[in-house]
């Protein structure tokens, strides 16, 4: 099978982003909606539902844990926040599937995992997400890949089938494949493969290169990240900006290639400017407008 081609300015000029006229109100961006945080960790969502703003969508709805709720609507006013109920340990209880599954329907785009700790309880929401999905596309991040495995086969042959994007990192990829963690390292690109393979989605397998690797093999890699993108919040970032672009259209292929271009670029601006190491996740979400409009022209 061929080598994973580079993610670069003349591949995404050959994906182009849907464009929106003047006349055009938030509405035609598209609607995402994330579903994330915790008592411990609300900043994920916060962070993804702002990337998802940077990348042009319209709309953001955030359903997170009811005692953060509150003050995550201070924090992002743009958003509309549903508190939803919560376990002993603070995090989003599976109990509330079916609401989540409803917030979801009128969405174009539906993120979950950020910020969320519970792995068993995020595999629980995805699957009733999965399982009851109509046409939205879907983001399953960090928390919300720990469980997949299980349900692999309403996945690949689900209602959301072909509109999936996975965003695992080398632990995530081990769990979803049953296999040790430095098996995966020896063949990073080998096993984002399999597992898009298996799962019917397109799968952006992150690292120091990020492969973005669809059902049928094939494969594209970007290495322009550096060093200072390995810090608290980067990947719900990234989760964020992608779930952005495919509010607004994007086929998840090109959301995913452009998603993880525009984060590594975001982090190369910010090394240039501030320094290679100790910039914030939320820093480099200031950028991404400004990247894509200049790829744009």
């Amino acid at each position: 099978m061929s080598v994973a081609a580079e993610v670069d300015e003349a591949l995404l000029r050959t994906m182009p982003l849907p464009r929106h006229g003047d006349d055009e109100d938030k509405d035609a961006r598209g609607r995402v909606l994330v579903i994330g945080g915790s008592v411990e960790v609300p900043g994920g969502a916060l962070l993804a539902g702002i990337g998802a703003l940077r990348a042009g969508a319209g709309k953001l709805q955030i359903a997170t844990c009811r005692s953060v709720a509150p003050g995550m609507a201070l924090a992002v006013p743009e958003a509309r926040v549903i508190g939803l109920d919560e376990s002993a340990e603070g995090e989003i209880a599976p109990a509330g599937a079916d609401r989540v599954a409803d917030l979801a329907r009128p969405c174009d785009a539906v993120l979950l995992g950020p910020g969320m700790m519970d792995g068993a309880g995020a595999g629980l929401l995805a699957a009733r997400l999965l399982t009851r999905a109509e046409g939205a596309c879907f983001v399953l991040d960090a928390a919300a890949l720990h469980r997949l495995h299980d349900g692999r086969d309403a996945l690949a042959r689900g209602a959301a089938a072909g509109r999936v994007v996975l965003t695992p990192h080398a632990g995530e990829m081990a769990r979803l494949l049953g296999v040790p963690r430095d098996a995966v390292l020896a063949d990073r690109l080998g096993a984002a493969r399999q597992a898009a393979a298996e799962l019917q989605a397109v799968v952006a397998m992150k690292g120091s290169a990020t492969f973005i690797v669809t059902p049928q093999g094939q494969a594209w890699s970007c290495d322009r990240g550096n060093v200072g993108l390995a810090t608290s919040g980067s990947g719900d970032t990234l989760a964020g900006i992608l779930a952005g672009l495919l509010a607004r259209g994007a086929a998840p292929l090109h959301a995913a290639a452009w998603a993880v271009f525009l984060h590594a670029e975001a982090g190369a601006r910010l090394a240039r400017s501030r320094g290679p190491v100790g910039f914030l996740a939320r820093e480099l979400l200031a950028e991404i407008p400004a990247i894509m409009a200049g790829l744009a022209r």
